[in-house]
This record gives structure tokens, sequence and C-alpha cells, in this order.
């Protein structure tokens, strides 16, 4: 009986370091790709987050610390810097489309709706299927949350390049609200700007969630576990594909001057339990984080109620 009970206890012990294991909670190195610019309609920040085995993480956006102290935003779009004037960016290939949108889910939580633009810088054709509705061709995958009065967009995503915008939902003062910085998640490649190629979406709304299959064979699922005043957080599992890198993510921003971003500082921990640290942007080069965070801690002139984006819960082993 002895040798039961012994046996039984080892056998537990392994079972609990091998769901450990799968799952050990991971450091992201962070770098800093940003380049000095006048324009304050400039995508100009490039911070990329890297790590090998990484294949679980937290993306959420925040409301900036300051968000109570402010009654007006500002949300006008400010081209005196800038050699385009909001139209098309005179660097960037453009390929014509039909102009469409498409509700493709409409129930008692979210609103989902599929955009299709008249001119965008890539041409692939998305496939995207929403509860088993089979469509393609969209430029932007936008979630409404069904709240309040009217739905509120909370969530928008680029099949065409990856790219991925979300934002808290606002406090009745600032109306539908603003997002700022955006990132895209995957296997990152750099076309002009990084970007991530994906093969096909699913996305199912009960519960919310984006099943995305990249063109390298690798995969991710974007599980929607809040969209509130307070927070939106996703949750995201990878499976990597042929070629991976340790590339896994890319936070993507604008920066000017501290008063003129949608991003300024970065703020990290290095394990889950330090003391929080904190750069100005153009100090940051290359750090170790278990949790990150991309915002601001002055008020902003431009998109001054945009959120903060934090990435955390970074951890390794399989989905």
């Amino acid at each position: 009986m002895q040798h039961l009970r012994l046996h039984a206890a080892v056998l537990l012990w392994a079972l609990l370091s091998a769901a450990a294991a799968s799952a050990a909670p991971a450091q992201a190195t962070v770098s800093n790709d940003t380049h000095t610019t006048a324009c304050a309609e400039e995508d100009n920040v490039s911070l990329n987050l890297d790590g090998a085995r990484i294949r679980r993480f937290r993306v959420e956006a925040l409301p900036p610390v300051y968000l109570t102290s402010i009654e007006q935003d500002r949300t006008a779009p400010d081209f005196s810097g800038c050699n385009f004037d909001g139209s098309t960016h005179p660097t960037d290939p453009r390929y014509s489309f039909k102009e469409r949108r498409a509700v493709l889910h409409d129930g008692p939580r979210w609103q989902v709706v599929g955009i299709t633009l008249p001119s965008f810088w890539r041409p692939e054709r998305v496939p995207v299927r929403v509860d088993g509705r089979q469509d393609r061709g969209f430029h932007m995958i936008q979630v409404f949350a069904k709240t309040g009065a009217k739905p509120l967009e909370a969530i928008v995503m680029y099949p065409s390049d990856g790219y991925w915008r979300i934002k808290p939902l606002p406090a009745p003062r600032f109306g539908d609200g603003v997002y700022g910085s955006s990132f895209v998640m995957g296997p990152v490649e750099q076309a002009g700007r990084p970007m991530t190629r994906i093969a096909s979406i699913a996305i199912d709304t009960k519960p919310l969630a984006f099943k995305l299959l990249f063109a390298n064979g690798g995969e991710a699922k974007v599980d929607v576990r809040e969209i509130s005043e307070a927070r939106t957080t996703l949750d995201v599992a990878m499976k990597p594909g042929r070629g991976q890198g340790a590339r896994f993510a890319v936070l993507r921003s604008m920066y000017v001057a501290p008063d003129n971003a949608d991003m300024s500082e970065v703020a990290w921990r290095t394990v889950p339990n330090a003391a929080e640290e904190r750069k100005p942007l153009p100090e940051v080069k290359t750090l170790q984080a278990a949790d990150v965070r991309f915002g601001r801690s002055i008020p902003s002139r431009h998109n001054t109620s945009a959120p903060d984006i934090r990435f955390g819960g970074f951890a390794t082993g399989a989905r």
C-alpha cells in the first residue's frame, strides 16, 4: 500500500511538473526601432517583441493614467508636418477595390462588420468566416460592443496586413472614443512596414474569438476576454509555422514630442512581482520584460483619450 501511495505521489508530481513546464512564465525582449518625424500622423514608432519560445500572451488596452483629469478630447488630425494629406501615403502601393460594408453578425452582445475600402496598400483578399458564414476581401473587421444606448466599436483588425487596434469603451463625455497605437501579431515580416500574412480568419461569437491561420502554416487563437470602460483584453495563443522567427508582435505608434504622441514612454517589470521601471520612449533601446506598457503620463494634444497598450502574461510551451 505504501508503495502504491508513493507511486501515486510521484505520478502526481510528474503531471504537475509537466503542466507547469507546458506554460512556464517567460520574458519578452523589447527593442526600439523608432525614427524621428515631424508628422503627427505617421507611425514612426516600432517596438518589437521577441521571444523564440513564447506561445501565449495577453494584450490590453487601458485608459491613460491622466484620463480622469481631462474633460475634452483632441482627436482632429494634424498633417502640418507631413508630406501627405490623409488620403494615400506617397510611399504606399495602391490597389483598387469595390467599396463595401457588410454586417457579418448582429447579436445581443456584439455586432461584427466587414469593410472593404476603395483602395488599400496590400492586394490580398483574405477569406473570413463568421459563425460559419463565409465571405472575403475585407480590409477591416470591426467589433462593436452592445452595452448601452448604441453599439460602440472596441476592436478593429485588418486581415490584409495583420494589424489590430483595440480600445476600452469610452466614458460618455468622450463620445465614440478614439484609437491610438496599433499592433501586429504573428510571424511578423517587413514589407515597407511590419506586417503579418494571414491565410484565413474564422470568428466565433459565442464566446467571441478570432482563429487565424497564417500563410506560413502557423496558427493563433485570440480570445476576447473583456470589453469595458476599464479595459479591452485579448488572450492570444500561438502555434508556430514554417520558418517562424522569434518576433511575435510589433507595437506601432506615433511620437513627435511627449505632449504630441500616441505613446511617449515605456513602463515594464522584469519579473511579475518586480518594481515597475519607466523610461521616455527616446531613451529605450532594448529591455527584458515580464510585462510592458506602452503609454503616456503627460496629456497629449493628439488623440488625448487614446489608450495605453500593455503586453504581458508571456508563457512558453504548447497551446
